[in-house]
């Protein structure tokens, strides 16, 4: 694909930790449009000024970014950020000294921070796919979605892919996404999301952002969470109605095997500003509740 190559510079703080810090760009490590390979993040998208690719890989003590495509400069201007090189940790060692688990992962994972993508819907797509579902369906559901209506990603990464245009997937008809074992429900909620993407991208922060996404039928304050978490990377947005994370907040904190989101909210208020960024460490170190009955199983409406 033609387009620029350039590169950039970043200066991360001592400690700084690229993988874990960029883990959350991706849906596991076979992310169709994210994803490490060699040692170097790939993370492809798209810009204003068309398909990019943006590369991030240290070298020494720094970390090079590059950028391929069409919107390699974009995507370079926006690298740090992306490396969760903006991510403001301002107050955050104070709260956390309040609670002796809190702090110990503090300590441990010192070296993560929140990346900002600055762009809703790439993310948007993924949690309306990842809702009230499975992981193993969500994959299978996002990555079918991202090959059948995405394009090949600039740079040297084959299989890597530049996600969906949106008015393509607004003018998809829902039963198009049966086979990827997407109902109606979230092909809908898909479709109206993709027909008002130019707006949703438009959004000045989290607050504007998460008040546009929740008006949007299908689509309520998890997955608005889930989105603005990575696209402004708001330290303090909490993805309530979870079906795990009040359990193991609950559990970290107070020992408590099971909780609703009240308990939930309740146990993070006093890191009110940067409540996102303890449930991060928490799923960092890969604590988790006790687990109790069977597990959800795994349906197909390929079929349908």
């Amino acid at each position: 694909m033609s387009g620029t190559t350039t590169t950039r510079t970043l200066r991360p703080p001592a400690g700084y930790h690229l993988a874990g810090t960029v883990a959350t760009l991706a849906m596991g490590r076979h992310d169709p449009c994210a994803r490490f390979v060699d040692d170097t993040f790939w993370w492809a998208t798209r810009t204003p000024a068309g398909p990019a690719t943006l590369a991030l890989r240290h070298v020494g003590d720094d970390v090079l970014a590059t950028g391929h495509g069409p919107g390699a400069d974009w995507v370079l201007e926006r690298a740090d950020a992306v490396a969760g090189l903006r991510d403001d940790l301002t107050g955050f060692a104070e709260l956390a000294a309040g609670h002796p688990v809190v702090a110990r992962l503090t300590e441990a994972h010192h070296g993560l921070r929140m990346p900002a993508t600055g762009q809703i819907f790439p993310r948007l797509l993924r949690a309306i796919l990842e809702q009230k579902v499975t992981g193993t369906e969500a994959y299978r559901g996002y990555a079918a979605t991202v090959r059948r209506f995405g394009t090949p990603a600039p740079g040297p990464v084959r299989a890597l892919w530049v996600p969906p245009e949106p008015a393509e997937l607004a003018a998809a008809p829902y039963w198009v996404f049966h086979p990827f074992g997407v109902e109606q429900r979230r092909a809908d909620t898909v479709r109206r999301a993709a027909a008002l993407a130019d707006r949703l991208e438009r959004c000045a922060d989290a607050v504007e952002a998460t008040r546009r996404l929740t008006a949007i039928p299908g689509i309520g304050p998890w997955t608005a969470a889930e989105v603005v978490r990575i696209a402004f990377g708001d330290p303090d947005v909490v993805s309530v109605g979870d079906y795990h994370i009040p359990n193991t907040v609950a559990w970290a904190l107070a020992g408590e095997a099971r909780a609703d989101d009240a308990r939930m909210l309740a146990l993070l208020e006093p890191f009110r500003g940067h409540r996102g960024r303890v449930c991060g460490l928490l799923a960092a170190a890969g604590l988790h509740a006790p687990r109790f009955g069977p597990r959800t199983p795994i349906r197909s409406f390929a079929r349908f």
